[in-house]
């Protein structure tokens, strides 16, 4: 194995980026968006020295407003669209966004938001026709007949159902939509054609824009870094156009859902409750449907992280109706078959592999057969006994924290909700202190170096981090459902000073975009 092709997935050189979610930006209408304050984002990581933007999967989101629960794995959040860009384009005025510019700038008010929002891209999508020039109106179409069959027209006609059904689970619809009646579905696309057209404009939109920020951010040298659920939600348009791919009954009932079993860190593992694939059905058409999936990731971004890894070399299967992930069991994934079928289709994927956790050999032997990077996150890492930052390995993302964890002066102080006991956090404190050489007080910049020090071609620290901010910033807290996903950086908190700092930091681990 070459060097080349070893680290082929990850850019070339040594390189420092960032994590910091779409929703999390700046900006005036109550969440973050892909328009100027992006591509303002893009710049101040340039002056910073920073060349990897990650961020959280970009779909529609839905109960709990978590990315990684999306109605729709193609889709993109109607959310993030940019109004200060439809604004300029003429599809809205001032006055229409009077609403959002009055809503929190420094965290996001889902509540409050969604209906504001989609309101305002109402009216952006009804004079589309008649506000837009010919050239665009015809990219319109052509985004259209790219998409429709494969999954545009399926996601509008779930989204105007699941609204008709009071946003219920599809499984809880109408018997003749659950069952895709033909007649039903006609019947629907006539009544409904304007509700679907503006669904569609809302996607193009979104696609238009994201392909705007993605030129942008590629020609300051800055490569965005997406993340995919390896899992899809049974409320999602995917799982009501597709059963076949997955194991439920007609009725859209998963006998079995997915999961992780008990481990150090849970006595009753994980019951995540998403349906479970069917490996043999996607192995009987060469993996299509996943063929499509990744196209549509590399097509939003240069790199893309797979969450729980393992999954493809065997998966934890729970009974659906058992109330935790205990009583459940192993099942062989399609291991080899899916990733020569995607490179097959696509080339050289431009893969991460989310490694963490129990990891056995056959998931670090299939990692490695198809030459993808793995990741090391400190948090996790660190205060372990064998913990050698010389085995970093070269082909890997190395993490101070993830969208997970704590930020990393909360992770190191202790906060109210740890789950660690007074004990762990005190040895945590003095192995952390132990292997960077810091101090309490500059404990996030430290661990920013040691990330950055080590052999890992990428190293990637939340924005958090680079800000020094504590427990009040983090992001996520896994296992719980509430204020979640609505930590906001401030419009002027990204300061020349810490621009600086982050440089030189950069600049001293010879990372430099």
């Amino acid at each position: 194995m070459t060097k080349k092709e070893k680290n082929e997935a990850l850019p070339r050189g040594r390189q420092a980026g960032v994590c910091l979610h779409i929703t999390s930006l700046p900006g005036p209408f109550g969440i973050g968006e892909i328009g100027r304050h992006a591509r303002d984002f893009v710049d101040a990581m340039v002056d910073m020295g920073l060349s990897v933007w990650q961020f959280l999967p970009t779909g529609p989101t839905a109960y709990g407003d978590s990315p990684y629960q999306p109605l729709s794995t193609f889709a993109g959040n109607e959310l993030l669209i940019d109004v200060g860009e439809l604004i300029a384009m003429g599809l809205l005025d001032e006055t229409d966004v009077q609403e959002l510019a009055v809503l929190p700038k420094d965290f996001v008010d889902y509540g409050r938001l969604i209906a504001i929002k989609n309101k305002a891209l109402q009216k952006a999508t009804a004079r589309f026709a008649a506000r837009t020039d010919p050239g665009l109106r015809t990219a319109f179409q052509e985004f259209v007949q790219k998409h429709d069959k494969s999954w545009l027209h399926d996601y509008a006609l779930f989204r105007i159902l699941k609204t008709q059904h009071g946003e219920r689970p599809w499984p809880e619809w109408q018997p003749r939509y659950v069952h895709r009646d033909a007649a039903a579905i006609r019947e629907l696309e006539v009544s409904t054609a304007t509700e679907i057209d503006a669904i569609k404009i809302s996607q193009f939109l979104f696609h238009l824009q994201w392909g705007q920020l993605r030129q942008y951010a590629n020609g300051k040298g800055v490569s965005l870094f997406g993340d995919m659920p390896i899992c899809i939600a049974l409320d999602s348009a995917d799982a009501w156009a597709r059963p076949d791919i997955l194991q439920i009954d007609a009725d859209g009932r998963p006998a079995h859902v997915a999961g992780v079993p008990p481990d150090y860190f849970s006595i009753d593992g994980q019951l995540w409750g998403n349906p479970l694939y069917a490996w043999e059905a996607h192995a009987a058409n060469g993996y299509r449907w996943w063929i499509e999936r990744m196209r549509a990731s590399v097509e939003l971004a240069d790199l893309v992280r797979i969450d729980h890894f393992r999954g493809f070399e065997s998966y934890w299967s729970v009974p659906a109706d058992s109330p935790t992930a205990r009583h459940g069991r192993w099942e062989p994934g399609p291991g080899d078959a899916i990733f020569d079928a995607l490179k097959n289709a696509l080339g050289p994927l431009p893969i991460v592999a989310e490694d963490l956790g129990v990891i056995t050999p056959a998931v670090e032997a299939l990692r490695d057969r198809h030459k993808i990077p793995g990741m090391v996150v400190l948090q996790f890492d660190i205060a372990r006994d064998d913990f050698d930052l010389s085995k970093v390995p070269e082909n890997c993302v190395c993490y101070t924290g993830t969208h997970d964890n704590d930020t990393t002066l909360g992770w190191f102080r202790g906060s109210p909700n740890d789950i660690r006991s007074k004990d762990e956090i005190r040895r945590t404190r003095k192995a952390t202190l132990r292997v960077t050489g810091g101090t309490a007080r500059t404990i996030h910049t430290n661990l920013i170096k040691v990330a950055f020090a080590s052999a890992a071609k990428v190293a990637i620290a939340p924005m958090q981090d680079f800000l020094g901010l504590g427990s009040e910033a983090r992001i996520n807290t896994p296992g719980t459902s509430r204020n979640n996903w609505r930590w906001r950086v401030g419009e002027k908190e990204i300061t020349a000073r810490v621009r600086r700092r982050v440089g030189k930091l950069v600049s001293a681990s010879n990372r430099t975009n």
